[in-house]
């Protein structure tokens, strides 16, 4: 079947591909979904915020380089955190007393809780450098100011429709690696687990994807940042 090209987030084809689905475009514009998401509270606050007009702090020093310079860490340390517990779990695991890794039983139950776990870090750590960012933009202008304001709504009124989005993945992830484990089952090989490396460079581009998708908030404000 000839599949329906998708322009969409990198997350989202992934997750479509492994699940084998054709994904169409979305027949809703961006501004009319938005319109569902948010409830009553959150059009009042956001349009109290788009009307007011908050003063810049004065007398602050620029720390825009500095903000960016911090944002590039912590993508980077996030990106690479799954690979740095994979080696780290091969090195445990790398003792004359436990079975090796064609012996051993494998279980999708401990990929979900290490990506649950890097789900909960990217939430906190780029939670972090928003609140940072919006008090850095809050020290530039009147306009900047305001931007920090309707951001900070923004993040109040769809954190929880993310974070439940989101918490689809890893039950995703999960169907694909049964999927793959199968597969793999079901053919005669001297390796019967390189399936195992072709899931975990799938979760990885999943963990990359969903970074992306996390970081958006981050990079428009960053953008605001910039010297123009």
């Amino acid at each position: 079947m000839k599949r329906t090209a998708f322009s969409g987030p990198a997350l989202v084809r992934l997750l479509a591909h492994f699940a084998d689905l054709d994904v169409h475009e979305p027949a809703q514009s961006l501004a009319d979904r938005l319109s569902q998401w948010l409830g009553w509270t959150d059009a009042i606050a956001l349009s109290t915020a788009l009307a007011s007009d908050p003063p810049a702090a004065s007398g602050a020093r620029s720390v825009a380089r500095e903000v960016e310079e911090e944002c590039a860490r912590v993508r980077n340390s996030l990106a690479g955190a799954f690979a740095r517990e994979e080696a780290a779990a091969r090195r445990r695991n790398r003792t004359p007393v436990k079975p090796s890794s064609d012996d051993a039983p494998i279980d999708y139950a401990d990929f979900r809780q290490r990506y649950v776990s890097l789900q909960q870090a990217m939430e906190s750590d780029i939670g972090a450098l928003r609140t940072r960012l919006r008090s850095t933009l809050a020290t530039k202008s009147p306009d900047m100011a305001r931007l920090a304001v309707v951001d900070a709504v923004m993040e109040q009124a769809l954190s929880a429709r993310e974070r439940s989005l989101l918490a689809n993945v890893p039950a995703l992830l999960g169907k694909h690696f049964e999927r793959l484990k199968r597969a793999q089952a079901a053919v005669e090989t001297s390796a019967p687990n390189a399936w195992l490396d072709v899931f975990r460079k799938d979760l990885q581009s999943v963990l990359l994807a969903e970074l992306d998708v996390r970081f958006q908030p981050i990079e428009g404000l960053l953008a605001a940042l910039r010297p123009r």
